[in-house]
């Protein structure tokens, strides 16, 4: 899918060949913009083909289109990965494949194994240096999403953890008796997977996700983990600890020390299995947005830099008010608004997007958007 650059300068670079780089390069195909360039550092789909083997996504596909709505795990309109895979809950691999397969069938303009160094604003335009050269763009949109960053900081002894990220199979583990920090979807994943195989796991998380009365998936556990914990082996061989934030881990003797906040602790033989998050790729351009309180980076209605025109922001890191774009159904939601304003500023009509708003992937106002907002 490398595709030779005929040239150095764009109206826009897209940086990210995933789920957000893909869905937002579509768009901007339906809004007339032809001269444009999609970096990624690996290969399209990456990150999604390095997820443990066993992991599939919690949300379902299905074919809805025939009530006029997307697959939920779609980018585009028309474009399904249930219909392509035939799986309900694909793995991270075979949605790797079905990215794969749209970005060669709209035909985008993909630059493998192109690493980004930096992005710089130089007067009205932007230089992108990479490895192998130095493009120019209008604009740049950052959608390098956040699974190759897992989270590195939050407390003493964090690198002694393995973070579920690096895991090419739970399967593959060595050791019986597991400790596991953090007790969202990521970690709630990783003790179905080693309780089935009748390992001890004891989880802990700094809330309780599992009983949290939400109808927001970015606080709630999906219904997918939801009942994959009723299953026999999970619940013989999983403890629950909630409201337990970790203070610390230490390593003596062959052993791995758990010390939460309250001061219990917890050993074990295998490193602990850290299950807490993501850094995110959004701080590698810090620099170009200002930042919210949370440390995300702030945006204009458009998705765009407050301080840097032409700065724009997709995936799972958007954030506006209380609401939390970070699940695909969430974020794609945005790709028509970022699409819209660069053709805007480009003086073309962007009449294709009009398509967006039907399909329910278009946001004119974000005043609604609060913690319990679907959108």
């Amino acid at each position: 899918m490398n595709v030779q650059s005929k040239s150095s300068n764009y109206d826009v670079i897209v940086v990210g060949g995933g789920a957000a780089g893909v869905g937002v390069s579509i768009a901007l195909r339906h809004a007339g913009i032809e001269n444009f360039a999609v970096l990624e550092k690996n290969v399209v789909g990456y990150s999604f083909a390095s997820w443990p083997a066993e992991t599939r996504f919690i949300t379902p596909s299905f074919p809805t289109n025939s009530v006029g709505m997307l697959d939920i795990n779609s980018i585009a309109i028309g474009i399904s990965p249930a219909y392509s895979l035939e799986v309900e809950h694909p793995t991270g691999p075979e949605y790797a494949l079905h990215l794969q397969s749209v970005a060669s069938y709209f035909e985008l303009p993909i630059h493998e194994r192109t690493e980004v160094q930096r992005v710089t604003h130089v007067g009205d335009d932007f230089r992108v240096d990479t490895t192998e050269e130095t493009l120019r763009a209008k604009h740049v949109i950052w959608a390098a999403g956040e699974f190759q960053y897992p989270k590195s900081t939050g407390f003493d002894g964090i690198d002694l953890c393995r973070h579920t990220a690096t895991i090419p199979s739970y399967q593959q583990l060595e050791g019986n008796d597991f400790l596991i920090v953090g007790g969202y979807e990521s970690g709630i994943d990783a003790a179905y997977h080693l309780s089935r195989r009748g390992k001890r796991v004891r989880l802990f998380d700094k809330g309780c996700p599992w009983k949290e009365e939400s109808s927001d998936p970015s606080v709630a556990l999906s219904t997918y983990s939801a009942e994959r914990m009723r299953e026999s082996w999970f619940r013989e061989n999983v403890e629950l600890h909630a409201d337990a934030p970790i203070k610390s881990v230490t390593q003596d003797n062959g052993q791995y020390k758990v010390t939460t906040q309250d001061g219990q602790t917890y050993n074990s033989s295998t490193p602990p299995l850290m299950a807490g998050g993501f850094d995110g790729s959004h701080k590698l351009v810090a620099n170009l947005f200002e930042s919210r309180d949370d440390g995300f980076p702030l945006l204009n209605d458009n998705d765009e830099s407050t301080i840097v025109p032409g700065m724009f922001l997709c995936g799972p890191t958007v954030r506006h008010n209380n609401h939390v774009f970070c699940f695909i159904y969430k974020f794609r939601q945005r790709f028509a608004v970022v699409a819209k304003a660069i053709a805007t500023s480009l003086g073309l009509p962007a009449e294709e997007l009009e398509n967006y708003r039907q399909w329910g992937m278009y946001l004119d106002d974000l005043s609604c958007c609060g913690e319990e907002c679907v959108c």
